[in-house]
């Protein structure tokens, strides 16, 4: 076995323990060098992804390293860095040394409890077993309850905590009864030999194994109708943590899913297509119509997420390479719309540096700050999908794979459906540029955080230049995958 298979998870969780031990001897004061080689350890971790030698498949069939996983981690390390860069200033501008943290800044427990839950991530990509897979959730989820409630003496912190540690919980005895009925019925859990078992016919108890599976992967991707943990969780949680969850952690599960869908359970593409349609047709329409009435613009986002992973969703629904493809690029694009609408909110802050987060706050914006909020204009006009912006493109290529699948009544369907969600999109951009000023939000961007945004706009604006480059790495990531 190539003992560089798992490089990038063994440089993540070692060094994840290593800084634990910085932090424990060094305490509070120790929180920017953590960060610091935070950051660096999941840049190392990039470097280790790309090396040709870290591929193949290890530990009896448990670990699969490959295009589709490099794909995959690249998108997940360099979202999760993003979240440890912009987490300083949020946390000194709102919390205070009575709420456990010294001097106002965050404790160096939050770069390392993210190190923790994307070295899971990780696991979870490249799991070819369902043990392996679990073990990975699982890492990934018992770091995210605690960075959910890490303010813990504000309400709607440790509410978002609670509530995601609960409903987390259950979706994971749903996941765990699923692998172990499909255990119980195909006698194996790895990957390979569950598509055997599936290729000879399916049972009925492998039909419900196969569904409560899915039901517990739909909980981690926000996809309805296990969505339910999503406002409440992405309002109470600190902004760059929610920023994680929006972004790498949905990244990692989507992937596992992919990992799933079109590996283990190949064969039974006609029975899981129904769930898949069913869940992204819902997930689109309940995320437009549900984030239509929202004052808060995290909760606003939350609905944008579960509309979102909807139209990834169809992509997988197609259930062809195409398909794969589409749904790898739209995750791709996805990442990059999202984490500069973070960073804007990021930079919503009053006169006394406080984050606000009330939509009706950016009335006027386009006069007082115009760069930040021709950033938000660019952002919200991708995410609804309106040409020529890359947002654009990702529901294209979505569209296309399922007309080319035979599925051009659904993909009909999803542009339709896709009308909805641009009203609340639209519905930012008016409040910025026509509404009166609010006076509400002052202060100026961070340095860091502006050159974040501006990277991020400017991939959405010039995109295109990026397709042939983009659409030739995720072919050959779902290549790999089937």
């Amino acid at each position: 076995m190539n003992p560089l298979l798992s490089l990038p998870e063994l440089i993540l969780s070692v060094g994840a323990i290593a800084l634990l031990m910085v932090a424990g001897w060094a305490g509070a004061k120790s929180v920017r060098i953590v960060s610091i080689a935070a950051v660096a350890l999941l840049v190392a971790a990039c470097f280790a992804v790309a090396l040709p030698q870290v591929t193949g498949t290890g530990f009896g069939g448990l670990y699969r390293a490959d295009a589709f996983s490099a794909f995959a981690k690249l998108l997940v390390f360099g979202a999760t860095a993003v979240c440890i860069i912009i987490a300083p200033r949020f946390f000194a501008a709102n919390t205070h040394a009575q709420d456990g943290f010294a001097g106002g800044t965050l404790r160096p427990e939050y770069p390392v409890l993210i190190l923790l839950s994307t070295a899971g991530a990780g696991m979870m990509i490249s799991a070819t077993d369902l043990l392996t897979l679990y073990v990975g959730l699982e890492l990934q989820s018992l770091a995210s309850y605690v960075l959910a409630s890490f303010m813990r003496r504000d309400t709607r912190s440790a509410e978002a905590g609670l509530k995601y540690f609960v409903l987390g919980a259950l979706a994971s005895g749903i996941l765990l009864y699923g692998i172990s009925l499909t255990y119980g019925f195909t006698g194996t859990t790895a990957y390979t030999g569950i598509a055997k078992v599936f290729a000879a016919g399916l049972t009925t108890g492998q039909v419900f194994g196969l569904v409560f599976v899915f039901a517990g992967i739909a909980f981690k991707i926000a996809a309805v109708p296990f969505h339910m943990w999503t406002p409440d969780v992405y309002e109470g949680a600190p902004t760059p943590v929610t920023t994680l969850f929006a972004t790498a952690q949905k990244v990692a599960a989507v992937a596992m899913l992919l990992r799933i869908a079109m590996g283990a359970m190949a064969p039974a593409v006609l029975e899981w297509r129904q769930i898949v349609i069913f869940a992204g047709l819902a997930s689109i329409v309940l995320g437009a119509a549900g984030a239509i009435g929202q004052g808060n613009i995290k909760r606003l986002l939350a609905y944008s997420s579960i509309n979102n992973i909807g139209f990834a969703l169809l992509g997988l629904g197609a259930g062809t390479r195409e398909g794969v493809a589409a749904m790898l690029t739209y995750m791709a694009v996805y990442v990059v719309m999202t984490l500069g609408s973070f960073l804007v909110i990021l930079n919503m802050r009053d006169a006394d540096g406080r984050s606000v987060e009330s939509i009706t706050s950016l009335g006027g914006l386009s006069q007082s700050r115009k760069g930040l909020a021709a950033a938000l204009a660019i952002f919200m006009f991708s995410l609804a999908g309106i040409p020529p912006l890359f947002g654009f493109w990702a529901k294209f290529v979505v569209f296309d794979a399922l007309v080319g699948a035979g599925l051009w009544p659904l993909a009909a369907i999803g542009i339709a459906a896709s009308v909805i969600g641009a009203f609340y999109y639209l519905k930012v951009i008016k409040i910025m540029y026509f509404d009166e000023p609010s006076d509400v939000l002052a202060g100026r961007t961070d340095r860091a955080e502006g050159m974040l945004i501006t990277l991020c706009a400017v991939v959405i604006v010039a995109g295109y230049v990026m397709i042939p480059w983009l659409g030739a790495v995720t072919a050959a990531a779902s290549t790999n995958l089937l």
